[in-house]
């Protein structure tokens, strides 16, 4: 299954892991120096959650930030309780 946003396509980015040791020079130290360079990856939060697309609910993976932002509208579990009628 690929790491992909159903939404917005985001997938996952390269970048480097940086090891450093020693006292960064603003807090008295000699400064910090590198010790190793390694590639990593950065992989998006998906989540698999039941959205509502047209007229139907269908299973999808999605970014959180899809889902913070309002791009996504999720199904409706139940519809909320409404009071009967005084007739």
């Amino acid at each position: 299954m690929s790491q992909k946003c159903a939404i917005c396509g985001k997938t996952p980015a390269i970048g480097n892991r940086v090891a450093q040791r020693g006292k960064p020079k603003y807090l008295g130290g000699n400064g910090r120096k590198t010790t190793g360079i390694t590639r990593r990856q950065f992989k998006p939060n998906l989540q698999k959650i039941r959205i509502q697309i047209g007229g139907s609910v269908v299973r999808k993976r999605v970014c959180t930030q899809c889902i913070r932002s309002g791009r996504v509208q999720k199904a409706v579990v139940r519809h909320p309780f409404v009071l009967p009628s005084q007739n």
